[in-house]
């Protein structure tokens, strides 16, 4: 299948979690206790990373600053993402929130960058025209007003499927563009004076000379206009967020767009490529929303990676999804790993690797092992897009730890027989499934130590 590409502007986004229990004694202000600070890209950066969970190959195309925030983008992106870097004229983005409670405080933003005017590199040109599917994440940094990227997506959407998920500083779509996801807000924004969804969708859809237009509508889900008239499409029950929960909803409409982008790759038609991005949306914020692509970053030590995944756990019961687990070593991180664990997130809605100790892997392995310990492998797991969670165990297998979990499926690799596996009666028992996905030939992390020492 031919990759779906994403083109548009990625920030860095940086949540600074903490406690807020007492003011401070010179204003009115609450004072914040950090107990956490997490990085993770934003914009179409993260619009790439969510494309990631619903394609087998995501292509980044953006503006990308030489500098300290640029770096930490490209980090944070592979290897989940091929990024292909453009020209940023000033300084990466970054937008801060400062957070309490579960709750935003205020947010700062510092950066000027912008994409520069130049025509597009060859190779992009090559690039977007072998894509299957394009995602235009615009967040008014200037890219979709390049002359050349406007000529060349004007050209495309003829024959490709192109998703626009539009800012109200940025330019509009494309005529021809497949569909358009803006919000409310940016929707009554580009024609004021207008207030319902299913107007402005309609409206929007002979303005933007777009093929369809779908208004999301937080809670209510979205309303689709495409020519054939107007539809609401609702979230399903068993998506929504509990009501005594106050939802982080930041990257929602990056998640729609994104899922709604990779079912016009997989051959969807509109309606039911905005009926699968609705329900991604809400499974989405449901469990955690973008703060859970978030990864650890100093001076603030890192909470322990057990009770986050319980904690997912519950919240991906409460909201009927569902979760996926799989369990390792994961001693030394190589393709074959990764490809376990894309394939073990695409089968639901969260994923948690149930990690060996470095006791266990003592245990299992010998005295020599593991090369790399518990908190750093799951650190690594962690950084990994589709990886939600991670739970650390000392047991030689994972069946006590599969009893709190209680996941409906266990994932391992089609190397192991399901009936030989120790695990396999518990995850029956609480309701799940075994599922074995196919290995990639040739990686273990034993051969790469035999390697290594012999050479």
């Amino acid at each position: 299948m031919k990759p779906l590409v994403v083109l548009g502007d990625t920030l860095l986004d940086v949540d600074a979690e903490g406690t807020a229990e007492r003011l401070c004694p010179e204003a009115p202000v609450p004072v914040v206790d950090l107990t956490a600070r997490r990085r993770r890209p934003g914009g179409a950066g993260l619009a790439a990373l969510l494309a990631a969970r619903s394609a087998a190959e995501v292509v980044l195309v953006t503006p990308l600053g030489d500098d300290e925030g640029g770096h930490a983008l490209a980090g944070l992106l592979e290897p989940d993402v091929t990024v292909v870097p453009l020209p940023l004229r000033g300084t990466t983005v970054c937008k801060t929130r400062v957070r309490a409670g579960g709750q935003s405080l205020l947010r700062l933003d510092s950066g000027d960058g912008t994409a520069t005017t130049d025509p597009l590199p060859a190779r992009v040109h090559e690039l977007l025209e072998d894509a299957g599917a394009i995602l235009v994440a615009d967040y008014g940094r200037g890219l979709t007003r390049n002359a050349d990227v406007r000529r060349l997506l004007r050209e495309l959407a003829e024959r490709i499927p192109v998703v626009w998920d539009p800012h109200p500083r940025g330019a509009q779509p494309v005529p021809g563009t497949r569909l358009a996801t803006p919000n409310l807000a940016e929707a009554r924004a580009v024609l004021a004076g207008h207030e319902e969804p299913a107007e402005l969708a309609k409206l929007l859809r002979g303005h933007w000379h777009a093929d369809a237009v779908a208004v999301t509508v937080g809670s209510r889900g979205a309303v689709l206009s495409d020519g054939l008239g107007e539809t609401t499409v609702p979230i399903p029950a068993a998506a929504r967020t509990p009501g005594h929960t106050a939802p982080d909803t930041c990257g929602a409409g990056d998640r729609f767009a994104a899922a709604a982008t990779a079912a016009l790759l997989g051959g969807a038609d509109t309606t039911e490529a905005v009926v699968t991005a609705v329900e991604a949306a809400a499974r989405f914020v449901a469990a955690g929303g973008a703060t859970a692509l978030s990864t650890n970053d100093g001076p603030v030590p890192d909470p322990q990676p057990a009770t986050d995944a319980f904690g997912l756990a519950r919240r991906v019961r409460e909201t009927g999804g569902r979760l996926i687990a799989t369990g390792g070593c994961f001693d030394l991180l190589h393709p074959g790993h990764v490809s376990l664990l894309r394939q073990a997130r695409a089968l639901g809605d969260a994923l948690v690797v149930c990690l060996n100790s470095d006791a266990s892997v003592r245990g299992l392995k010998g005295p020599g092992r593991p090369l790399v310990r518990d908190r750093d492998r799951a650190r690594l797991l962690t950084a990994l897009s589709f990886v939600d969670a991670v739970a650390v165990f000392d047991e030689p297998s994972p069946v006590a730890v599969l009893e709190k979990l209680r996941p409906d499926v266990w994932v391992k690799g089609g190397d192991y027989a399901a009936a030989d596996l120790p695990e396999r009666e518990v995850v029956e028992r609480h309701g799940g499934e075994v599922v074995l996905v196919p290995t990639v030939p040739g990686y273990s992390t034993s051969r790469l130590v035999a390697a290594a020492a012999s050479a």
